[in-house]
């Protein structure tokens, strides 16, 4: 009776202790890259930003050095590429996001051929970024530019218009640029507003409510969780821009779009100064977090969820 009575939970167990040791085989080659390829780089680099660690591999310990060289002013591109960087994401954030949210808006509507648009605005995502570069090369040169031709051809004067090669309009023009590869952000937009309650509208409409008003009081609460989650992932990738600048402008001209990451790629590569690079990033992992931590913060304030999702109904 005993015997009998145990054997189905031997058995059970033993399923058990087999099928946890199959769910840790297959999370073990997740587990040993994030190891191998994201925390050990990230605590190597927190221990090589207090050393003067070259390319060659020599290095000695130095303390806060790096960091002192930074925000003491010696260093006189620190400030320089952070305020640069700065202004490419007030300028490219607010930019993409709203782009971003009126095309997923437009390709929500029910025309013919949709599907046919939707993929049309996503095709320059998927474009390798050294590819996309040389097109805007291109399309920005003030003598044979696209786009110059195009304004030459309606009547402007663009004697004075040069784009990427005046830094007074080159963050302006690369922010511009940003704005043609925001189809993975449509694409979440788009998912949001298909999951708006459609009772919503309607009800909104049966209270005499217009366009205006079914935007303000249902999309823009509704669809306040997607803008939340893309704008903390704009933020994040914008504060790391670096393809643009070393392929159009090697961070000129004068300097003027050396962001962050191209000023620790140059310290790196081509000053050959491994522990200051790593002090850089670390600084940037700071900032990017801090940022991120006041969005979510003030999130509070006006992102709604839906009742029975855990937030604000």
């Amino acid at each position: 009776m005993t015997v009998a009575g145990t054997k189905p939970q031997t058995r059970k167990a033993a399923y058990a202790a087999r099928e946890n040791w199959v769910g840790w085989l297959f999370a073990l080659p997740a587990a040993l890259g994030f190891l191998l390829f994201t925390l050990g780089p990230m605590v190597a680099s927190l221990f090589y930003g207090f050393t003067d660690l070259t390319i060659s591999g020599k290095w000695g310990f130095i303390g806060f050095e790096n960091y002192a060289r930074m925000f003491s002013g010696r260093d006189n591109y620190f400030y320089k590429a952070l305020w640069m960087t700065t202004q490419y994401v007030l300028m490219s954030v607010p930019m993409k996001i709203i782009y971003a949210f009126l095309l997923a808006m437009a390709l929500n509507q029910p025309v013919r051929g949709k599907s046919v648009f939707r993929t049309i605005f996503y095709l320059p995502t998927i474009v390798p970024t050294v590819a996309i570069s040389m097109i805007w090369l291109w399309l920005l040169n003030p003598d044979f530019g696209l786009i110059n031709q195009v304004l030459r051809g309606i009547g402007l004067n663009t004697k004075g218009l040069k784009w990427i090669y005046d830094k007074r309009s080159v963050i302006p023009s690369l922010s511009l640029m940003s704005m043609w590869t925001t189809g993975g952000i449509t694409v979440v937009f788009l998912a949001g507003l298909q999951d708006v309650p459609k009772h919503l509208y309607e009800a909104t409409s049966l209270d005499g409510g217009g366009a205006w008003a079914r935007f303000r009081h249902v999309t823009l609460p509704m669809m306040s969780p997607t803008l939340f989650f893309n704008l903390c992932t704009t933020l994040i990738g914008s504060f790391q821009v670096f393809s643009e600048a070393y392929i159009m402008t090697n961070g000129g001209p004068d300097n003027a779009s050396l962001f962050y990451v191209f000023y620790l790629y140059r310290e790196a590569f081509s000053f050959t100064r491994m522990g200051s690079a790593c002090a850089i990033a670390w600084v940037l992992f700071i900032i990017i977090m801090a940022v991120t931590m006041l969005v979510f913060k003030t999130s509070d304030l006006w992102v709604f969820y839906q009742a029975g999702e855990g937030g604000k109904a």
